[in-house]
């Protein structure tokens, strides 16, 4: 996750150094407590908390659970992951909902903290968990606040309720009311209230929230909190609980490339614990908030859980079945590709559940320069295709491949790079399923005998591939759809775009590094 890439980054590096040593001192000890101080103040993490935080630390690297360790430089990192996830709010706090409905959930913050996407992110969530949400437009100060929440709500699939126009006009206090007994009339469980910011903190914002807050009584308040914000949200977050008081933090814009002191800080300075973070731009970038699995993305130690959790709701476990009878026979085609990256898509960027494995902060650069929309461009191509082609790819000519290339706005090498990858792939998910070892492009034959694969394609002949179509345009045309297909640079996984190289040493030496001893 960007917000905490810097911080993660020197952590890593300062643990890489302690697991040099095979005992520590205590001189040791303050030398590692001294730049976790350094980064988590670089990290704009208020000071009382670092001070808290790296006190507590270093009494407990220096005692017996230390000393007694088998591996102390690993006690050490489980000793900071522990009192990260202890200033993070230690246990998981859930949206607590009325016993009677409907449940009212006010939101505050400043102006541009993310207030209204969030309602609509919220919005969406719940309705997926089976609820019937309204929300209600109760920030009538910011021009176009009004209209922008209609527009989430409409993208949210949620019911909104906005009887003033807003841009100055209107009494929020009274919308906020009538917004509840609307919801209590229309049989809606949950109300969320939108309301009104401002540029900074100030006596009409705290008074106007305050008399909300008295005037619908909600269960929940939830103080949206902007993660780039750094220790200035902090100072913010303390503002609104001395003038309004609030139930609940949201993170939004952890995706962003921030320093993250804000989400290291306000439960601890505040009391109040972080219910959700807003981890992207789309209405399902929402994530209910862990503080163990921050602390161990923060770490490098990855999420797992979450990524469980994801694939759990976008998989169908019927589909899955069948997919996996489908490889074992040799009868998946890409149209069963195109529904499987379908799936993949509602998980949401490929390069966020990358990032959620442990070890990928060491592969950072690669992480960047991952393109979410390869999946796009593979899927627009296999769209351009006809069914009769999806399910088998070998009737794709020359002229058929140009056919969809145009089709889809990409060219011909890059219809012949997705079919290549494709069969590679669909021949080692096959050897897979049946349980055994593939043979992976790139790196050699595995679990078989070198060369083998390279002495039964040499006794192959090569087949004359030229088009003999009458037409000269058209053999033109399946003439160098074919000659592409000669010639065509393997690309990465089923992306298109650039040839790429064996894997060197130094990669293997990543590979082993991730998947081998930490």
């Amino acid at each position: 996750m960007a917000t905490f890439g810097t911080l993660s980054d020197r952590l890593t590096e300062t643990f890489r150094n302690l697991r040099t040593k095979g005992k520590l001192t205590p001189a040791d000890v303050d030398g590692t407590v001294r730049e976790i101080r350094r980064a988590l103040l670089d990290a704009d993490v208020a000071l009382v908390v670092v001070k808290e935080f790296t006190g507590k630390v270093r009494e407990r690297a220096l005692g017996d659970e230390v000393n007694k360790a088998l591996n102390p430089a690993q006690q050490v990192v489980q000793i900071v992951n522990e009192e990260l996830v202890a200033i993070l709010g230690g246990q998981q706090r859930r949206l607590q909902f009325a016993k009677t409905a409907p449940t009212v959930i006010m939101l505050a913050g400043l102006q541009g903290s993310g207030k209204t996407t969030f309602a609509g992110k919220l919005a969406k969530q719940l309705e997926k968990e089976g609820h019937t949400p309204l929300l209600v437009a109760a920030d009538l100060q910011r021009p176009n606040a009004v209209n922008q929440l209609q527009v989430v709500a409409q993208q949210a699939g949620a019911a909104v309720y906005a009887p003033e126009p807003g841009n100055g006009v209107g009494d929020p206090v009274r919308v906020a009311r009538d917004g509840v007994e609307t919801a209590r009339r229309q049989q809606h469980d949950v109300v969320i209230i939108d309301t009104a910011g401002r540029l900074g903190v100030d006596a009409e914002l705290m008074k106007q929230a305050s008399n909300i807050r008295t005037a619908v009584d909600p269960d929940e308040v939830l103080f949206v909190i902007d993660a780039m914000s750094g220790q200035d949200a902090v100072n913010t977050a303390k503002a609104f609980q001395e003038g309004v008081d609030f139930t609940g933090v949201v993170l939004s814009k952890l995706d962003g490339d921030s320093k993250g002191g804000a989400a290291l800080s306000v439960t601890s300075i505040t009391g109040r614990p972080i219910i959700y973070a807003s981890t992207g731009e789309g209405l399902d970038d929402l994530e209910a908030f862990h503080p163990d699995r921050m602390a161990s993305r923060i770490l490098d130690l990855g999420d797992i859980l979450t990524l469980i959790e994801q694939a759990q709701t976008a998989f169908d476990e019927a589909e899955a079945m069948k997919m996996a009878e489908k490889l074992a026979t040799e009868q998946f085609t890409l149209e069963d590709f195109l529904d499987q990256l379908q799936q993949m898509k509602k998980m949401g960027s490929m390069k966020k559940m990358l990032g959620m494995l442990p070890g990928m902060g060491q592969m950072k650069q690669q992480l960047d320069n991952f393109d979410d929309k390869e999946i796009d461009r593979t899927e627009a191509i296999i769209r351009s295709m006809t069914v009769a082609e999806r399910r088998n790819p070998k009737v794709l000519n020359g002229s058929r491949r140009l056919r969809i290339a145009r089709g889809s706005g990409m060219t011909v090498t890059d219809v012949n790079q997705l079919v290549q990858r494709f069969d590679q792939a669909a021949k080692m998910m096959k050897t897979v399923a049946r349980g055994g070892v593939p043979n992976i492009p790139g790196m050699g034959p595995m679990g078989g005998k070198p060369g083998a694969s390279a002495k039964r394609g040499g006794k192959q002949k090569a087949k004359s591939a030229g088009s003999r179509s009458g037409n000269p345009a058209k053999r033109a045309a399946e003439n160098a759809g074919i000659a592409a297909t000669a010639s065509a640079p393997t690309g990465s996984g089923f992306g298109l775009g650039g040839a790429a190289a064996e894997p060197t040493a130094e990669d293997l030496a990543q590979i082993q590094k991730l998947f081998g001893k930490s």
